[in-house]
């Protein structure tokens, strides 16, 4: 990281070498500067919830200072110094936790001689614990005037300059842990991510759903049409891929009885880095035996409606400037009435198709039409999607996981979920006749690269599937960008605490 880079965070040398002086006049002091246990203290939340406790013991008049006529609850806090003034004989600290922030006031006669010096030695960011009285100051703020201070932890480095956060983008990402305290909204945006994943397992729990753990290690890497991370096991002197999907194994559950399952977890693609894409991502998949991709879409609903009221939000809702309203149902649009409006061109008439292909750019040699349908939807249909709206009914062709309609074999029982042109939900009625689908595996296979995703069969899940899986509907939500969705976030790197960046550099 360059010195450009971290001006606004660090100080140089002068600034640390003031803060670890301050640091052994703390140690002078008898005291660790690096605390310790620290029971029975209140949120700051808890305590700015105490102040229908303080009393008026007189009415004040223009002549009294309110706090002179004040009784108030005797609190404690703890918490990490963000505003730092002094004026005579008082101090005023702005003390901030993760559920908010409150004024201290420290007095040189109320908290004696030792805790007034510790006070003189206190910085931007050191971490403190204090006892004291609830009250209001006579400007009227709610404020904890301290009688006693207990050190936490000494901070080496200051701050950002004025509490103004971090402009960086990729710096806000790297040092994720100045982010959190000292740029607006950030600490906040994560909290929300929990209450989601919480909404998210509490939906499906409901359900009558049950949370599995998938291995993240595979011999053989299926699942997904995407290029993998490649590792190597030494023990056993075998490579091995991190996974790109969950759906192989949660099958295979599925045969062994359990017909309900979900997992949230990790997953691992070897590509491109984007506002949308993170090579490392988490991902929730669930099947549900003796479902369809009906029911997949009631679900998503269900999931996505309460993960809204989780966060406190109604169906209105606000993302990428624009305006979305979440009340279900969502509507359902054909994969082939949405091509043949975008397009003007009959969606089923595959010369056509082709013909219209070429004129945008796209090519079609040696590509079977349902290919060349499915790039053409992909440049001309889907950024125009504002949604919410699931698109239902591909061509079965491109989805070698999902059933067939029984009407219409050339089409697959699959829908994705569009918002804003951007795909929010997987879902199918799955494929369980294990020969049609060592079939399709086959015909898929043939000519990928040795390095892209699924370039062998995986055998061991065909024979899982000849011991029979029953008829199933079948679901993924990529979890970072619904949580974009609902935080009105436009950058996967906003909700991942740590996405990846590439080598620090080391250059001063």
């Amino acid at each position: 990281m360059s010195k450009e880079e971290t001006q606004n965070i660090g100080g140089g040398a002068a600034l640390e070498a003031a803060r670890r002086e301050k640091l052994r006049k703390i140690e002078e002091l008898g005291i660790d500067p690096w605390g310790g246990r620290f029971d029975e203290k209140a949120s700051i939340a808890e305590v700015r919830q105490r102040e229908s406790e303080i009393q008026f013991l007189e009415p004040p008049t223009d002549s009294e200072k309110q706090d002179h006529i004040q009784k108030g609850p005797q609190v404690r806090a703890a918490g990490r110094i963000i505003l730092h003034r002094k004026k005579g004989k008082l101090m005023f600290l702005d003390l901030w936790d993760w559920t908010g922030r409150i004024q201290i006031l420290i007095g040189m006669n109320q908290v004696g001689e030792k805790n007034w010096e510790l006070a003189q030695n206190l910085d931007l960011g050191d971490l403190i614990g204090v006892d004291g009285e609830l009250r209001r100051t006579k400007t009227g703020e709610l404020s904890i005037f301290v009688s006693d201070i207990h050190f936490l932890c000494k901070t080496l480095e200051p701050p950002p300059a004025k509490f103004h956060g971090i402009n960086d983008p990729e710096l806000r990402s790297r040092m994720r842990y100045v982010d959190l305290v000292y740029t607006e909204g950030v600490l906040e945006r994560f909290l929300k991510r929990t209450k989601i994943l919480q909404s998210v397992r509490e939906t499906l729990s409901d359900e009558g759903f049950v949370e599995v753990e998938g291995p993240t290690l595979h011999a053989i890497a299926g699942g997904a049409a995407a290029r993998p991370f490649l590792t190597h096991h030494n023990a056993l002197d075998i490579p091995l891929y991190l996974r790109i999907a969950l759906e192989l194994h949660l099958k295979r559950l599925m045969v062994g009885g359990m017909e309900r399952v979900f997992e949230i977890g990790r997953v691992y693609r070897n590509e491109g880095i984007d506002q949308t894409h993170n090579p490392e991502f988490t991902l929730m998949e669930l099947y549900q035996a003796y479902g369809n991709y009906e029911s997949m879409m009631d679900l998503t609903e269900k999931i996505i409606v309460n993960a809204l009221k989780a966060t406190g939000q109604g169906f209105a809702i606000s993302w990428a400037d624009k305006e979305f309203d979440f009340t279900p149902p969502f509507a359902r649009r054909t994969y082939a009435e949405l091509l043949t409006e975008y397009t003007g061109v009959d969606s089923s008439d595959d010369a056509a198709m082709i013909a219209y292909a070429k004129t945008i750019g796209v090519d079609t040699t040696g590509k079977h039409p349902d290919v060349v349908r499915n790039e053409i939807f992909e440049r001309k249909v889907e950024d125009a999607l504002i949604g919410p709206v699931f698109v239902i009914d591909y061509p079965a062709s491109v989805c070698p996981l999902t059933k067939r309609k029984r009407e219409n074999p050339n089409i697959a029982e699959r829908f994705e979920l569009f918002i804003n042109g951007t795909e929010f939900a997987n879902a199918y009625t799955e494929l369980n006749n294990p020969d049609l689908q060592e079939e399709l595996f086959t015909k898929q296979l043939a000519g990928q690269a040795e390095e892209d995703s699924m370039a062998k069969m995986d055998c061991d899940f065909i024979r899982a599937l000849r011991h029979g899986m029953p008829p199933a509907g079948g679901l993924g939500i990529g979890i970072d960008r619904l949580v974009m969705l609902l935080t009105n976030t436009t950058s996967i790197r906003e909700v991942i605490l740590f996405p990846l960046l590439r080598p620090e550099s080391t250059e001063k």
